[in-house]
């Protein structure tokens, strides 16, 4: 057991807090979270930054001013316990116009832990995008990656824009099969990278051309940690910083938050973030704000506009892409992570919902489903005044 090597490692271990040991008990040896039990994420996901062996993280300290969260009317929603349970939720926030409407929590986690985003992150990251636009940082989206990441000069990204990027259209070839150990997903994170190379840099830009930039959407979270390689080179800021110093503190993030670094000391833009569920709806807000936080516009005013509207078809009726926001043609939008981690935004009822899990599956499993049904459910809800 992972915890028996780790009292054997030094004194370090007997320092740590007695909830914090047991989780290190329940934990696996490996950092492979695709290979994990469902015991061990229930585990692991409330405490990915307190597993010494498992991950670094950078912290980003609460707001000074945390925005007020205030009660509102209670939203009935009558088979509440039945949507905990069957979607395994660790934490659910509903808020309509900035208030409380529902609020619960379960697989013994709560208002006070960090649980892990995954996916959920890349909308934070190409949020900081618009963010260094605002700054000038980056001085277009029709940029060339290479001009802000001189170490993909020659590879297949040479001719990708920041654009796309952001849509998840490069053209690049890339395997995000969660449940195929030989994908480029489980890969790259089994990769040494090159001396001296940022991880993400090294394992991209070995990748091959499968279509011509901006042609084809394809979901690849390697490019969503290259975005982030690319705001903190033009920043020239820790990714963590620049998210508290526009995110965090302007929008009134409540807890400390961390986000975990990869193996060569960046934060992994793609997922990892660890929040509190109601900073998580924070976030929503902030959206439903137009990016307008702390008496300034921290991104330009017209990119939700463009950041949370289908930028690319995906294939599927009334849905859409983005700049890392998944869309639906009725004008709401969402930032998604694997075992279920969600921010729904619905903009037309001033609607927030944030919810935290871990689902059986990684997104395969009948829990997304039921997810969806579960948001049409709600705004049916306050359609009829409930």
């Amino acid at each position: 057991m992972l915890a028996a090597v780790l009292v054997a490692g030094g004194g370090w271990y007997a320092s740590l807090d007695k909830e914090t040991r047991g989780l290190l008990a329940a934990m696996p040896t490996n950092a492979d979270v695709l290979g994990w039990s469902l015991a061990q994420r229930d585990a692991a996901f409330r405490a990915m930054d307190r597993l010494p062996l498992l991950a670094r993280a950078n912290r980003i300290v609460p707001s000074s001013h945390p925005r007020p969260l205030p009660q509102g009317r209670p939203l009935a929603v009558p088979d509440i316990d039945k949507v905990m349970r069957e979607q395994r939720l660790a934490g659910l926030v509903v808020l309509q116009d900035g208030k409380v409407r529902l609020e619960r929590y379960g697989l013994g986690f709560d208002a006070k832990g960090r649980w892990t985003s995954f996916s959920v992150a890349k909308s934070f990251t190409s949020t900081l995008v618009g963010a260094a636009i605002q700054d000038g940082a980056i001085r277009s989206l029709e940029d060339k990656v290479s001009a802000y990441i001189p170490g993909l000069r020659g590879s297949a990204y040479d001719d990708v824009s920041v654009r796309q990027l952001l849509t998840m259209s490069s053209g690049v070839r890339w395997n995000e099969d969660y449940e195929d150990p030989n994908s480029d997903v489980a890969a790259f994170n089994r990769a040494t990278p090159e001396p001296g190379v940022d991880a993400t840099v090294s394992y991209l830009r070995k990748l091959p051309r499968a279509h011509p930039p901006g042609e084809v959407w394809h979901y690849n979270t390697g490019e969503t940690n290259l975005i982030g390689v690319l705001v903190s080179s033009a920043v020239k800021k820790p990714l963590a910083q620049y998210l508290h110093e526009k995110i965090w503190q302007p929008a009134g993030m409540e807890a400390e938050a961390t986000w975990l670094l990869g193996k060569t000391g960046h934060e992994i833009a793609g997922c990892c973030l660890q929040a509190a569920t109601r900073d998580y709806a924070r976030m929503g807000l902030f959206v439903l704000d137009n990016g307008r936080a702390g008496g300034r516009q921290i991104v330009p005013a017209d990119w939700f506009a463009q950041a949370t509207h289908k930028q690319k078809d995906i294939g599927k009726p009334g849905k859409g892409y983005g700049f890392q926001w998944w869309t639906y043609d009725d004008g709401s939008v969402a930032a998604q992570g694997i075992f279920g981690q969600g921010i729904f935004i619905d903009p037309a009822r001033r609607l927030v919902i944030a919810s935290n899990a871990d689902w059986t599956r990684a997104t395969k499993g009948p829990e997304g489903a039921a997810r969806e049904a579960f948001y049409r459910e709600v705004q049916a809800l306050i359609d009829a005044g409930k």
